[in-house]
């Protein structure tokens, strides 16, 4: 007879073990090794860093200096601070994560809830949006907001918004409209008995019963425009609408041979994304494990 225990839980249970535990832990710490090499060269010599590997540093741990961080906080770009670059990311990557994840939140509704011709075709194509090549967009988008649809204010900042919202909806309608379509029917039907319109039934039901799939959601499309440098670099213009991905570009130079300032400005990039990352941590979790146990 056939295991028709669900694979979450028989995941869940090959993981809670002495050797499950083990191996994650293992895992964990190989995953760990690079980023604790990362750490360690931002706080070593520029001549150190330069000469030998970063697992030298625990023969001489007394040799550690802050010229990195302060070589990368007092860098300018165009004549622009570090600091302003770092606004320019905050600026650029939360209205690009909210707006794609709100869009998608009503078309997901509306494509597991609510009954119209062509439904099913329309999310095939949305689904087949998801293999084109975000380069292959670039030009064709690019001469789109260059025409005459647009007004001549959405420039800079604005169309970064607009073109990180336009490559991240496919995948987030996908996501969102498999979870949606998830949610227990009678719930829905029973709202609908009451009088609910479709807007009362996604606002008072929808949205609470979806909040770790949209956080989870929220999380990966914030960390991909966090480290985005290509669409900014395409859309956004001149250095005062440019993210700290190109100012990092523009330090370690074309040589790439200043890359100790690319290790001490990869934590200072990471700091913003560890509190978004750690705020919505529980939501995360729940968000990945949703459908994965029944009963």
């Amino acid at each position: 007879m056939a295991d028709k225990t669900p694979m979450g839980t028989r995941v869940a249970g090959a993981t809670t073990g002495p050797v499950g535990r083990v191996i994650v832990w293992f895992l964990a710490a190989l995953w760990t090794v690079p980023t604790l090499g990362l750490f360690i060269s931002s706080f070593r010599p520029e001549d150190d860093i330069k000469t030998d590997g970063w697992w030298n540093w625990f023969k001489n741990p007394a040799r550690v200096t802050w010229d990195n961080y302060s070589g990368v906080l007092d860098n300018k770009v165009n004549g622009l601070q570090f600091s302003e670059f770092f606004w320019n990311s905050v600026r650029i990557a939360i209205p690009s994560a909210i707006i794609p994840i709100v869009i998608a939140a009503f078309a997901a509704y509306a494509l597991s809830w609510m009954h119209f011709r062509g439904r099913d075709w329309l999310f095939v194509v949305i689904v087949g949006l998801m293999v084109v090549p975000l380069q292959m967009t670039l030009i064709p988008l690019l001469q789109f907001f260059g025409g005459d649809y647009f007004p001549d204010a959405l420039e800079g900042v604005t169309t970064i918004w607009i073109a990180h919202a336009i490559f991240g909806m496919p995948l987030a309608i996908f996501l969102l409209r498999n979870f949606i379509a998830g949610l227990p029917g009678e719930i829905i039907e029973a709202a609908r008995v009451d009088g609910a319109s479709h807007l009362t039934i996604f606002t008072r039901l929808v949205l609470p019963l979806s909040v770790p799939a949209i956080a989870s959601l929220g999380i990966f499309q914030f960390l991909w425009v966090w480290n985005d440098l290509l669409v900014a670099k395409v859309f956004g213009g001149g250095a005062t609408n440019q993210p700290m991905t190109f100012a990092m570009v523009d330090m370690v130079g074309n040589k790439g041979n200043e890359w100790q300032l690319l290790t001490a400005g990869a934590f200072v990039m990471m700091v913003v994304p560890l509190i978004v990352f750690l705020s919505l941590q529980r939501y995360f979790v729940r968000g990945l494990l949703a459908g994965s146990v029944k009963g």
